[in-house]
């Protein structure tokens, strides 16, 4: 997915690290993104509490603590930047998510969409959920409403995962905490914690409605102008664009990462759904720019989403 290279980067969007510091204690809330579901995974397959994973920041991290906001790097400017550069990839990404949102949310709900906040950092961050390191990967914190994305983790996707490293397989990670923010702000993200586990449970359910809304983004992606501008942030969408989403959506499926994790398969610890799940509810958006075609709280066969009339 090729950025129009005349797409200017608003320098003021996105804070460019943050946190600074521990934040106001206890555990993570982990917002069910690729990188959470890694750790999350791991913690159940070994019998342990998720949160004890990340730890607190300590003095003894303070080098790898990042130590506050900053600005927009130099090399983030435009268009052609976000398409060689993964740290003004996010940054775009973004601004095309705002785009979408704010033009569909209140459309198709009725509710005014509201920008979350951004923050990239690298090695450790306080966040209104509580402290978090770069092993978590993306999340995002519905207490402070701040998608979080530790840039490399986005390698890692590939090189321990398997996924394609083509931009929509970035992208759709980035679009996948944001759908968490869109469910914040339809009022059902906290589903997820009250059946938090099993393959037709709420936390799967919120999950691959966080991925049916990112192939929502898709849909419109390359559609919806940019403020003040006649054409989007992205060119058209070609097939191995969705292809590299569909990869990335495959590789972090609660199935494969337990089998190479474990060599088996235990649907009872599912927490995101299984590969082609997660692949169905991106399609699902991605086909229908549906809101409600994302309503995975209501499906009863999760392998096939059913398609609104």
């Amino acid at each position: 997915m090729t950025f129009n290279e005349g797409m200017k980067i608003d320098p003021d969007r996105v804070s460019w690290g943050g946190g600074g510091g521990p934040g106001r204690g206890g555990k993570i809330a982990l917002g069910g993104g690729a990188g959470g579901l890694i750790i999350l995974v791991l913690a159940l397959l070994l019998g342990g509490d998720p949160g004890s994973l990340l730890g607190d920041l300590t003095g003894t991290q303070d080098s790898q603590v990042d130590s506050g906001p900053g600005t927009l790097p130099a090399h983030c400017t435009d268009g052609a930047s976000a398409n060689t550069y993964v740290d003004c990839r996010v940054a775009l990404t973004i601004q095309s998510l705002d785009a979408v949102w704010s033009t569909e949310l209140p459309k198709q709900t009725g509710k005014r969409y509201v920008e979350p906040k951004v923050r990239p950092f690298s090695g450790a961050i306080g966040t209104g959920c509580g402290n978090a390191t770069s092993a978590v990967g993306p999340f995002y914190c519905p207490a402070d409403q701040t998608a979080y994305f530790d840039v490399s983790f986005f390698q890692e996707l590939v090189d321990r995962f398997g996924a394609s490293g083509g931009p929509l397989a970035q992208e759709y990670v980035v679009a996948h905490e944001i759908g968490h923010h869109i469910q914040n702000q339809l009022g059902d993200i906290g589903r997820a914690q009250r059946d938090p586990q099993g393959a037709n449970s709420a936390a799967v359910r919120t999950e691959l409605q966080a991925d049916c809304y990112a192939g929502l983004w898709a849909h419109f992606a390359d559609k919806t102008p940019a403020p003040g501008a006649t054409q989007p942030f992205l060119k058209p969408l070609t097939d191995t664009d969705v292809n590299d989403a569909l990869s990335a959506a495959a590789a972090v499926g609660d199935d494969r990462i337990q089998r190479a994790a474990q060599g088996r398969v235990n649907p009872e610890k599912f927490t995101h759904g299984d590969s082609e799940e997660r692949q169905k509810w991106f399609l699902a958006g991605y086909h229908t720019g549906q809101v409600k075609a994302c309503d995975t709280y209501s499906a009863t066969d999760l392998k096939n989403p059913p398609i609104p009339r």
